[in-house]
């Protein structure tokens, strides 16, 4: 995760010494020395999803994690607080403000942001008191992409807003064998299964070019609510010898089905800077992705890949098939998009950081 990879790049730093209160998977209490200066502390909220959390679960965890900060805090005073989210760990941020005077600053999950996702439509106007007054005594927000900006000026346009992307780790996610002229065009999507992540739009562009005489296939990493419907939907158009559900991958696994693809496809209504758009561009492969949040900063038309509008199926399955028609446009995009990927490293991110501390 963003969380993991930044407690690594500033792990060796002497300046910095960070507590983390974070939510145990179990029942109990723990902690954990991840660095000589990083110290884990775990709340149990009886998580029974590795990959989400419930409203009871973001309670519980809110009710145990301000108390042991305010503890913390009474114990050995510290000089900021970075809030991963701000709800409801910019929410706990901003009581302990309240309480002690410690500032604080927020990394900003897309979901946070009224209009991000669809689901939440009727919880926005319910949430909207505790963002407004977590994101107001932010000093700053920090938001991964324009589009998240825009997105937060359009609820409050004083709110000042600090941009730092998304990182990737160049030498876990690498290019595997370049693009061969004949054999499938290998697509691969990274996502959770959920009708904002927009698969089932993939599936009907796979169909399309299968249709069309098209020698494609598709891997779905991933799982979620919609999984059923996927693979009913894949079976009814004819194409689940062509449709792998992967279903959840480690980590440490996820570089090799990278590196297996040819062509990353993130068909999204909605994103703020995708993790899975990162790695694959470290992977060196092209990416197709829906016009949304970091996709001007990651994929450049004609250059590393396409770009098109959410729901256009015709328009998803045009793009694939010109790159399965040009294998040597496909090579040349999957260099471009490994170039692209410097500027994305963690330790170029994770100095971004170090400058923003300095100046809290």
């Amino acid at each position: 995760t963003t969380h993991e990879a930044l407690l690594k790049q500033f792990a060796p730093r002497a300046e910095l010494e960070i507590d983390v209160i974070t939510a145990a998977l179990g029942k109990e209490s723990q902690s954990e020395q991840f660095a000589e200066r990083i110290r884990l502390w775990k709340v149990p909220v009886n998580n029974r999803n590795l990959h989400h959390s419930s409203n009871r679960e973001l309670i519980a965890y809110t009710l145990q994690a301000l108390p042991l900060a305010l503890k913390l805090q009474r114990a050995q005073p510290y000089d900021f607080c970075f809030a991963w989210s701000a709800l409801p760990a910019g929410f706990i941020a901003r009581m302990v403000e309240w309480r002690t005077g410690l500032p604080y600053m927020v990394w900003v999950s897309g979901p946070d942001i009224p209009g991000f996702e669809q689901r939440y439509a009727r919880l926005y106007p319910l949430l909207w008191p505790l963002l407004k007054t977590t994101w107001r005594h932010a000093k700053p927000l920090i938001a991964k992409c324009k589009q998240e900006v825009d997105m937060i000026h359009a609820c409050d346009s004083n709110i000042p807003v600090h941009i730092i992307p998304n990182g990737v780790d160049l030498n876990s996610f690498s290019p595997g064998a370049p693009v061969p002229d004949d054999g499938p065009l290998k697509l691969i999507c990274v996502a959770r299964l959920i009708e904002r992540k927009g698969q089932r739009h993939l599936i009907q562009a796979v169909q399309a070019l299968v249709a069309c005489g098209m020698d494609v296939t598709l891997d779905l990493v991933g799982t979620g609510d919609a999984l059923p419907q996927y693979q009913k939907l894949a079976s009814d158009l004819g194409i689940m010898e062509r449709v792998n559900f992967a279903g959840y991958v480690s980590r440490q696994e996820i570089p090799q089905w990278y590196a297996a693809a040819h062509v990353f496809v993130l068909p999204s209504y909605n994103e703020g800077m995708a993790l899975a758009a990162l790695e694959a561009l470290g992977a060196g492969l092209p990416l197709v992705l829906t016009r949304t949040g970091g996709t001007e900063e990651l994929a450049q038309a004609g250059e590393n890949g396409y770009i098109f509008e959410w729901g256009d199926v015709d328009a998803l399955a045009q793009h694939l098939k010109r790159l399965a028609q040009d294998r040597e446009l496909t090579r040349k995009m999957a260099r471009a998009s490994r170039a692209r990927a410097k500027r994305f490293s963690w330790p170029k991110i994770a100095a971004e950081y170090i400058e923003l501390f300095a100046r809290m």
